[in-house]
Formats: structure tokens, C-alpha cells, sequence
């Protein structure tokens, strides 16, 4: 079998070796293998993972395929084996922040969230907060860079936590983290400050 012919049977081959092969995560980024074609399998909104339209229930399936996910410069999604890349689609962010810490106050301050898969992520320079103004609400939507070009969308109900930790620097409300500061909206535009 060529390796730019995919075996339906087996659409992810090389994903076990690619799991073993090493402690921590593969080393997805040095991999350039064929793309194969895209496969029926997507991550929803709120972080769950699908394939063919059957949510995936099985945690260690989830963290496996996770540890193979990888966003191109293209901007798509891919899970990537020594031997195959294939796509898939994403409806948001790949990660979901379900947990949140936050040690100390003030620029001493340090946020730690943990996503759906068992990633840990503190938030710090390589790894900021971003927030995005959503479609057709106007509200905001946290994001944490997870790695390589991958981010967690902050739940809800944790994003409601960081406004509580917020303050007001340079005009801009925000949240400080790792000695970083990662301004959410001007002051101004929620009624804080003249």
C-alpha cells in the first residue's frame, strides 16, 4: 500500500506508534507526511469530539487524537502520524478551558486553566489570553493559546471568574497573569473610568 492511499480501515495509520513513540507530546510539528483526505470527524464547540457524526466517549481516545492535532499556516486542521495527515473540522477552538487556578493578586497574579483533554496551560507570554468580540452577540470570547497554534476557548462560566480578577491598566480592563497583562476592552466602553 502506497502511503497517499488511505486504508479506510484503518484511517489513522501510524497513530499508535506516533502515541509511543516518545514521554509528552509527539513531535506533530516535524512530520510532513501526504495529506490523505478528510475524515468524518469533528471537534464541537464545546469541546466535544465527533466521528461520523458519534460523539467520541472515550477520554483516552480524545487525549490521543489531541496529542496528534495540529493547525497549519493554512489555518486548517489536521491529525498528523509519521505516515498520514488528515483533516478535520473544527466548529471553534480544538480546546475547551473547563478549569481554572489563579494564584495571588495584581501583577503577581498567575491563571492556570486545564482543557478538556487534560492539557495545563498557565498564561503567561507563550501562552496569552486573547479575547474576540462574538458573532452576533457583541460579547466577548476568552482564548488561551494551548500550543503551536492551537487555543482553548475559556468556558463561560470560567471567563465570568477572569472579570472578576480584572483591574484596570493603561485605560484598558483586563487581567494579569505571569506578570503579563492582557487587556480585554477599554475601560471606558463598560463604564469604567472617565
Amino acid at each position: 500500500m502506497t502511503a497517499d492511499v488511505r486504508d479506510a480501515s484503518h484511517p489513522l495509520r501510524g497513530l499508535k506508534e506516533a502515541a509511543g513513540a516518545a514521554k509528552g507530546l509527539p513531535p506533530v510539528h516535524l512530520w510532513n507526511p501526504p495529506f490523505c483526505g478528510d475524515l468524518d470527524m469533528r471537534i464541537a464547540r464545546d469541546g466535544t469530539w465527533f466521528y461520523m457524526n458519534s460523539p467520541i466517549g472515550r477520554k483516552p481516545l480524545v487525549k490521543l487524537f489531541s496529542s496528534v492535532l495540529r493547525r497549519d499556516e493554512d489555518g486548517k486542521y489536521y491529525l498528523v502520524t509519521p505516515v498520514e495527515k488528515c483533516g478535520l473540522t473544527v466548529e471553534d477552538a480544538p480546546f475547551l478551558a473547563i478549569r481554572m487556578q489563579a494564584e495571588g493578586a495584581g501583577r503577581n497574579q498567575v491563571i492556570r486553566f486545564e482543557t478538556q483533554a487534560d492539557d495545563e496551560v498557565t498564561v503567561d507570554a507563550v501562552h496569552p489570553l486573547r479575547f474576540e468580540t462574538e458573532e452576533g452577540t457583541s460579547g466577548l470570547k476568552p482564548y488561551v493559546l494551548v500550543r503551536a497554534r492551537l487555543e482553548a476557548l475559556v468556558s463561560r462560566a470560567l471567563f465570568y471568574d477572569l472579570v472578576a480578577r480584572g483591574t484596570v491598566e493603561d485605560g484598558w480592563f483586563g487581567v494579569w497573569s505571569s506578570g503579563q497583562f492582557f487587556p480585554m476592552q477599554r475601560a471606558t466602553d463598560i463604564g469604567i473610568g472617565a
